[in-house]
C-alpha cells in the first residue's frame, strides 16, 4: 500500500501476535490509534515526527494487522495492558504519548492503572468521559452476532458509511480502503462487529474520576466538527485535568488525522517541545 507505515516488528502479547514499527532516533514519542481504525491513521503524522524522534506505533490487540481471532477480549480492558507491556518491550521509560479515540482511554487506563509514565500526553477526540458511543454501536452491542453474519456487500457498504461518519470531509475511496481493509474478509468482519461488542462504558468509568491526578503535561485537541464525541465532552475532560490546554480545532470531525493532520503535526511542535 502506498503511503503506508509499515510494522515489520510483532510482540507476543499473552499468546496472542501484536504488530508495530519503530521510526527515528531521538526521544520516544509513542502512537496510539483509536477504534475501528489502526496504526494507519498516523502514516502522514509518524514519518514528521520521526525526523526528531524516535516513534514508536503498533496496531491495538484485535485491530489493523494484529492478530483477529474468535473469543478474543479486544475491550479497554485489555488494550491498556497492551500498552505497558509494549513499553516495557521497547525499553522505554516517560515517553511522549499521542493518542486518538480509545487509544485516549488506552494512554489513561494504563497512566492511572498501570503506573505508565509519560513526558506529556496529547489526546486528540478521545473516548474519556461518559457517555459515549453512537446509535450504531448501542445496536450492534446487542445484535453482534446478526451483525458479523450478513452478506459480504452489506458490511462493506455499513462499514463504509460508518467510517465516512468520522470525518468532515468525505474520504476518497482509497483512504476508505486503507480504514477499511482490516475489517472485510470473514476474519476482518467478525473482528470489526466484536470490538463493537465489547464496547463498555465501564471502562472509562473506572478512570474518570482520576483524570485529576495526572502528573504529565496534557494538550486536548477536538474537532469543532465531530459528529462521534460532542466538542463539549472534551471541554469536560479538559476541565478535570489541571492545567490541561484544550483546542478547537475548525473544519475537523473525529478523524482529524484526515481532516486537519497539519493541526496535529502544528501541536506536535508547539506543545512537545524537545528536552535541552
Amino acid at each position: 500500500m502506498t503511503g503506508a507505515l509499515s510494522l515489520p516488528e510483532s510482540f507476543d502479547f499473552e499468546g496472542q501476535m501484536v504488530r508495530f514499527g519503530v521510526i527515528g532516533s531521538g526521544e520516544p514519542m509513542v502512537f496510539v490509534h483509536g477504534t475501528p481504525f489502526s496504526s494507519q491513521v498516523w502514516r502522514r503524522i509518524a514519518p514528521i515526527a520521526a525526523r526528531t524522534r524516535r516513534v514508536f506505533y503498533f496496531d491495538l490487540l484485535g485491530y489493523g494487522i494484529s492478530e483477529q481471532r474468535d473469543g478474543q477480549d479486544v475491550s479497554l480492558g485489555v488494550q491498556n495492558r497492551l500498552l505497558a507491556a509494549l513499553l516495557a518491550h521497547w525499553r522505554i521509560e516517560r515517553p511522549d504519548v499521542v493518542a486518538h479515540d480509545f487509544g485516549g482511554a488506552t494512554a489513561l487506563r494504563a497512566a492511572l492503572l498501570n503506573g505508565c509514565e509519560y513526558r506529556s500526553l496529547l489526546l486528540i477526540d478521545p473516548v474519556a468521559v461518559a457517555p459515549w458511543g453512537s446509535p450504531f454501536v448501542r445496536h450492534v452491542r446487542q445484535h453482534e452476532a446478526a451483525f458479523a453474519g450478513v452478506p459480504p456487500y452489506i458490511h462493506q457498504a455499513m462499514l463504509d458509511a460508518y467510517l465516512q461518519g468520522a470525518v468532515h470531509r468525505p474520504l476518497d475511496a482509497r483512504t476508505l480502503r486503507i480504514h477499511s481493509s482490516p475489517w472485510t474478509g470473514a476474519t476482518g468482519q467478525a473482528a470489526f462487529y466484536r470490538q463493537i461488542a465489547q464496547m463498555d462504558q465501564r471502562y472509562t468509568d473506572e478512570v474518570e474520576p482520576r483524570y485529576g491526578t495526572l502528573r504529565c503535561p496534557v494538550s486536548i485537541l477536538w474537532g469543532e466538527e465531530d459528529g462521534w464525541i460532542p466538542i463539549e465532552r472534551g471541554e469536560m475532560l479538559s476541565a478535570m485535568i489541571p492545567g490541561a490546554r484544550f483546542t478547537r480545532v475548525a473544519g475537523s470531525g473525529h478523524l482529524m488525522q484526515e481532516d486537519a493532520p497539519e493541526a496535529i503535526v502544528g501541536e506536535l511542535l508547539a506543545f512537545m517541545q524537545p528536552e535541552t
